[in-house]
């Protein structure tokens, strides 16, 4: 992965390097022969202000000569002689002064000297042509590919009392013109070089900087995968996403560091559970079977081994009744009921253990019928554990008291006791999963998954079931949806 990303980066700087590079080439290439042509109007400037103050004389119209005389018109033929001899020299350029008579002086023999093939080459139609703008009053500046090899021509007018008496043409290949630019192309490429060796090393150490994390993250995905959920990402590192994935994914092996500590007690205390009523089974028959318990001691302990068995079925229904309600299709069977209803008839369903302790049960509730809306099927089993909790620990004459309120649009049923309460070091504790501390008030009796089951029902309710702060007893209360109306049942929730 990190030698793809270095790949795509450094593709993507050679390509903007040459885009840049190639317009630095042009605009450097543009300049300098913007400059030469510049130069070259310069110097045609100043041979057309000295042949504006030249003497009429017809003498004068002759080529230019090499150094000419100081005799005739002084020292001004000599300076023209000068510029043309000096770019001739620079250039191997063609240089004529022409007025409007078509008198004509040119440096064609020391042009001729110069270049033979570039004199050869001229062309006249493209010389008057661009005499005939240049009279008329234009500065020009052209590229011409007309001949075997490309040319720049510039030409300037000048004037004599007042009108344009005439014009100064150069014309030069365009070779001259554009020569030097391979060290332009040549600092070009260095330069683009040096941007990619300088961009690749940096983005090199910026990528495997940027990739140290996500390493770390491949790693640590790694143990997670073979069972590890120790390893942690530092979450101080990298971009905001990158820590932001880090803390994800440390919230995320935290998670399953819990889940595999709670599947790891949650078998631990299963096989706990199921093993002691299997051993005393076990025990109690290889006994009779071997002789060991004579035969009038059998009775009692056949009965002890139904107990054993009843209490092993009953751990096996409840872990298959949390099962089914940790599925995730779980879902409630919405119906419309009265909870009072249902709480009389717990009572009538516990009527005759709550003989059997002297336990005076009591409904108590504010509102009557109070019709709510839920499964009725796993409500009533919520009831009926708590029910069944509450008389496990309330001694004898003791009390149970079943009540319901209406609170806005919420029910909250609570089923109280007068029995030893919960101590506060196991009220944290008192929904978890086989939880059966000494002194909690599931101490002892039952599987321990009677709170967990009610808990999970009241989650599947979108409401919630809690432990009570009371003076006496204990008292668990959970909350239901009030609907007074009977209409709350969606068409949906009916036709489930």
């Amino acid at each position: 992965m990190f030698a793809r990303i270095m790949a795509v980066v450094l593709a993507a700087i050679l390509l903007t390097t040459i885009g840049l590079s190639a317009v630095w080439y042009i605009t450097l290439r543009n300049q300098q022969i913007d400059a030469r042509l510049d130069y070259l109007i310069s110097e045609a400037q100043d041979i057309a202000y000295l042949a504006s103050n030249y003497n009429d004389s017809s003498d004068i119209w002759n080529y230019f000569p090499v150094y000419g005389s100081t005799t005739g018109n002084d020292m001004v033929r000599v300076i023209m002689d000068r510029k043309a001899d000096k770019i001739n020299r620079e250039f191997g350029a063609y240089i004529a002064v022409v007025d409007r008579s078509s008198n004509v002086m040119d440096n064609l023999p020391a042009a001729y000297r110069e270049d033979p093939e570039f004199v050869a080459s001229l062309n006249s139609e493209e010389i008057n042509s661009a005499l005939n703008k240049i009279i008329g009053g234009e500065t020009i500046r052209l590229r011409s590919s007309a001949g075997p090899d490309p040319t720049f021509t510039v030409g300037v007018p000048f004037t004599r009392r007042g009108f344009i008496y005439g014009a100064v043409f150069i014309q030069t290949k365009a070779q001259r013109i554009e020569s030097g630019l391979n060290e332009i192309l040549l600092k070009a490429g260095l330069l683009a070089a040096g941007v990619m060796l300088l961009s690749g090393v940096a983005v090199f150490l910026f990528v495997r900087g940027a990739m140290k994390p996500v390493r770390s993250l491949s790693a640590a995905a790694g143990a997670i995968a073979g069972g590890d959920f120790s390893p942690r990402l530092a979450e101080d590192k990298g971009g905001r996403e990158m820590r932001e994935v880090s803390r994800t994914f440390n919230h995320m092996t935290k998670t399953l560091a819990d889940v595999e500590e709670g599947r790891r007690e949650f078998v631990a205390n299963v096989s706990h559970e199921l093993r002691s009523p299997i051993t005393s089974i076990r025990g109690f028959a290889e006994g009779m079977a071997d002789g060991v318990i004579p035969p009038e001691e059998q009775p009692k302990y056949l009965r002890l081994v139904a107990d054993e068995s009843k209490r092993l079925s009953s751990l096996v229904d409840d872990l298959l009744a949390l099962s089914r309600l940790e599925r995730e299709d779980a879902k409630p069977d919405w119906s419309v009921f009265d909870i009072n209803e249902m709480l009389r008839r717990a009572i009538i369903r516990r009527m005759d253990d709550l003989d059997k302790k002297r336990i005076e049960a009591e409904c108590d509730p504010a509102v009557d019928p109070c019709p709510v809306r839920a499964d009725s099927d796993r409500i009533e089993q919520v009831i009926i554990n708590l029910l069944d909790n509450a008389l496990k620990f309330t001694g004898e004459d003791g009390k149970i008291r079943l009540s319901s309120a209406v609170n806005g649009n919420i029910v909250e049923v609570t089923v109280w006791d007068n029995g030893p309460g919960v101590p506060p070091e196991d009220r944290d504790r008192i929904f978890d999963r086989f939880f059966t501390g000494d002194r909690a008030h599931t101490s002892g009796k039952g599987t321990g998954l009677g709170l967990s089951i009610c808990q999970r029902i009241m989650e599947m309710h979108g409401q919630t079931i809690r432990l009570l702060d009371t003076a006496e007893g204990a008292a668990f209360r959970f909350t239901l949806e009030y609907a007074p109306d009977g209409k709350n049942l969606t068409e949906t929730e009916k036709n489930a």
